[in-house]
């Protein structure tokens, strides 16, 4: 339900601010670029995993995971040097329009499969563990000697996209100079850079970057602005992720494939600038 309101609101939104008249004054938008840096929260749908290589063929269905948070810390979300500890955002944009924008970023988002569920399994396995055999439709217990499956440095979603960015003050009847109140809805396109973390079968554990797939997504997102020149920003964006080369061990002819939908939550901050005259 909340992935189909958010859906009617991106589809309603942007007809009913489609007549707002362009700024053509110094303060207007077009021109402008922008910078913007969070964090996120993430939730994903289940997804059936298909997992290939030697000596084994099978697929894990309905399998359920989550994101994963760490405790804030000073050192941890303000620290450039590491970047990729927390869940984060960060693109860079230019307001082609007064009211449109183009931009590129990264929703480093992170996926965790949960350990000890059972899910059904259909396939074979044969490389001389507890675990082989031929299933059919059979339950098994996703222990961490069977298999640790994570993207979580990270599930990174590099991204373009295009977005509408209405001022909604005078709707609203909200007269101040130094804040403006502003909804943003957009979508976007891009590739999976997933670093993934994998220890399947007794494997030796692989954990490396690799171009897995792509995605596609849709937000609506509520801006606010002070001084024109710095801005809060809260986004809601679902998407869909398609990776079918996820790599799971050091040996090419290892891999994996999922496809699944996600539902991401932002906080961000950022800054709005004009460059030259």
């Amino acid at each position: 339900m909340k992935k189909l309101l958010l859906l009617l609101i991106i589809l309603t939104v942007t007809p009913l601010f489609s007549q707002v008249k362009e700024d053509k004054s110094e303060n207007g938008n077009k021109g402008k670029m922008y910078i913007i840096w969070g964090w996120n929260r993430g939730n994903y749908s289940d997804s059936d995993i298909h997992f290939k290589g030697e000596n084994y063929d099978f697929t894990l269905y309905d399998v359920k995971a989550k994101d994963k948070v760490n405790a804030f810390t000073f050192r941890d979300y303000a620290n450039p040097g590491r970047i990729t500890i927390p869940q984060t955002n960060y693109r860079i944009g230019y307001f082609f329009h007064e009211n449109y924008t183009v931009s590129i970023g990264v929703d480093h988002m992170k996926y965790v499969m949960r350990n000890y569920q059972t899910v059904k399994i259909d396939g074979e396995i044969n490389v001389g563990t507890q675990f082989d055999g031929v299933y059919n439709n059979d339950d098994i217990l996703l222990t961490h000697s069977f298999l640790t499956f994570e993207h979580t440095d990270g599930l990174n979603y590099i991204n373009l996209e295009v977005n509408r960015f209405d001022k909604l003050n005078k709707l609203l009847n909200f007269k101040s100079k130094d804040v403006e109140i502003n909804i943003t809805e957009g979508i976007g396109a891009g590739i999976l850079y997933p670093k993934t973390n994998t220890k399947l079968l007794g494997k030796e554990r692989y954990d490396d970057f690799n171009v897995a797939g792509y995605g596609i997504s849709a937000k609506v997102g509520l801006n606010l602005t002070f001084f024109k020149y710095f801005f809060l920003q809260s986004d809601f964006k679902i998407g869909y992720i398609n990776m079918d080369n996820i790599r799971t061990t050091a040996n090419k002819s290892d891999s994996a494939s999922q496809n699944f939908t996600f539902y991401e939550k932002t906080i961000m901050i950022g800054t709005r600038f004009r460059l030259g005259k």
